[in-house]
């Protein structure tokens, strides 16, 4: 009964998501405003706090699904994100090594410079294409706001096509209210890439995946999933007790997984979703005090905590039969 069990996990795989905060080199870059996660900041950014970053982030990621499928994740889109540099070393920082994960990465025009990537076990998933969407926003005043591009990468998974597309929407910061249309400008252009990659095989099976700064009912979400019949089983996962982030003690699922219906077909040698979660280890959260049970982070505000993220991990199970 236990090698049944175990052989059927091995059938399956992780695709997961992760904000990781921050993922900040100490050097200065004359070219963004990362000034602040350099050494002689107030925050006193270093490569002490730096190497412990890349462990404690590394360690996470090798255990995404790992209850599920027995292994590593196969894929894993990323967020805030500074630059290549700090990819190649977080592929091969000490639990992420003995895996043979490479990554696509673009530099997007973010004030910030941070980007989004795409981590992918080179053994499951064979990248074909690969390319970045630049958001245009411009506000009322005609003011052009720089954000973070959208990542699309196809490729054959286990000899199967599929496209992932990798998010990270415009913040909540100067209000939900009053930034809600650049998120549904992003929802809008995803919308467009999803078009694109349909006209070229109505069957295409994609993946959209992001912090999106909005929840699954939210207006930029509910568009998006409707646009193209896409399925969000993160719908399910918010809570009063339970998310991803938490902004004064208020529950988000800023970050989901969302999918083609096309993933619930039955036929053989075929992708198929199985299940999707919060990755919310106990080790992930805060111990005590206050914000019990909310993300244990690397910093909150200027002080240095030393945690993981302001955000949990999210993932999906994908069975291949």
């Amino acid at each position: 009964m236990k090698l049944n069990f175990f052989k059927s996990k091995r059938k399956r795989h992780c695709i997961a998501f992760y904000n990781i905060e921050n993922l900040f080199d100490v050097y200065d870059d004359e070219l963004t405003r990362d000034s602040d996660m350099t050494p002689n900041s107030e925050k006193k950014w270093s490569i002490k706090r730096y190497n412990n970053k890349l462990r404690k982030i590394g360690y996470v990621i090798s255990n995404i699904g790992k209850k599920d499928v027995n292994r590593h994740p196969a894929i894993v889109g990323l967020a805030e994100i500074e630059n290549e540099a700090v990819l190649k070393d977080l592929v091969n920082s000490k639990h992420l090594k003995e895996y043979n994960y490479d990554f696509v990465h673009y530099d997007s025009p973010d004030e910030r410079g941070i980007d989004v990537a795409l981590l992918y076990d080179e053994s499951v998933f064979k990248v074909a294409y690969s390319k970045s969407y630049t958001l245009d926003l411009v506000d009322d005043l005609g003011v052009v706001d720089l954000t973070r591009d959208i990542l699309l990468v196809s490729g054959l998974f286990e000899g199967l096509e599929l496209h992932v597309l990798v998010n990270h929407w415009p913040s909540r910061r100067s209000g939900d209210v009053e930034t809600e249309y650049k998120r549904m400008k992003a929802s809008q252009k995803v919308t467009e890439i999803i078009t694109e990659l349909k006209e070229k095989n109505s069957e295409a099976k994609i993946i959209v995946m992001g912090d999106f700064n909005d929840d699954p009912f939210s207006k930029s979400i509910k568009s998006l999933e409707l646009s193209h019949g896409l399925f969000n089983p993160m719908r399910t996962l918010l809570s009063r007790d339970r998310g991803t982030t938490s902004h004064n003690q208020r529950w988000n699922l800023f970050d989901q997984v969302l999918i083609t219906h096309n993933f619930f077909e039955r036929k053989k040698n075929a992708l198929r979703f199985v299940n999707a979660n919060i990755f919310d280890e106990d080790f992930l959260k805060e111990r005590d005090g206050k914000y019990k049970g909310s993300p244990y982070r690397t910093y909150v505000g200027k002080r240095y905590k030393g945690g993981y993220s302001d955000h949990f991990p999210v993932y999906l199970i994908l069975s291949k039969k």
